[in-house]
């Protein structure tokens, strides 16, 4: 497993546009072949960017079509738009906690099958219970180990059960 540090970032590198104009540039990446047919979407949502982009980087060079939100409302918007087949979820968040957008996701029929892993530093076996009382697929605390992230997405995004 290669991780953000080890080899040298996220590959994205900036271009000039056509024209030459300092103000055209654009952030371009490889992207990896996946093993789906299409890669499966997940929606990271966190509020400490690096801990963002660490899932980020480890989700791509699996495969994974990735998007981010940093905070419980753009993450309710982003669900709109992208359909997340997996999110990744923090629980202390401005605006609107994970428990909140947890709850939503889970009232909504539209959402409520979409497969929900907290990501989290709260470690107390009650917000494990809470998590399940919700209907959390997975719980997930922070430091993590980015090889057992990466194995849960995979598997519930493929469906299987963790």
């Amino acid at each position: 497993m290669l991780y953000p540090l080890s080899y040298g970032g996220s590959g994205l590198t900036e271009l000039t546009l056509p024209g030459g104009n300092p103000k055209s540039r654009a952030r371009v990446g490889r992207k990896l072949p996946s093993v789906y047919a299409a890669a499966p979407r997940v929606l990271v949502v966190d509020d400490d960017a690096v801990i963002r982009q660490l899932v980020v980087v480890n989700l791509e060079l699996e495969g994974f079509e990735v998007h981010t939100a940093a905070d419980g409302v753009d993450a309710l918007e982003m669900v709109r738009e992208v359909a997340p087949h997996v999110i990744t979820l923090d629980i202390m968040m401005p605006r609107m906690d994970g428990w909140d957008v947890a709850a939503q996701l889970r009232e909504n029929p539209a959402t409520a099958g979409i497969k929900l892993i907290m990501l989290t530093a709260r470690a107390q076996e009650a917000d494990v219970r809470r998590g399940s009382r919700l209907g959390v697929d997975y719980y997930l605390t922070k430091p993590f180990d980015p090889d057992e992230l990466i194995t849960v997405v995979q598997k519930l995004a493929e469906g299987q059960s963790v």
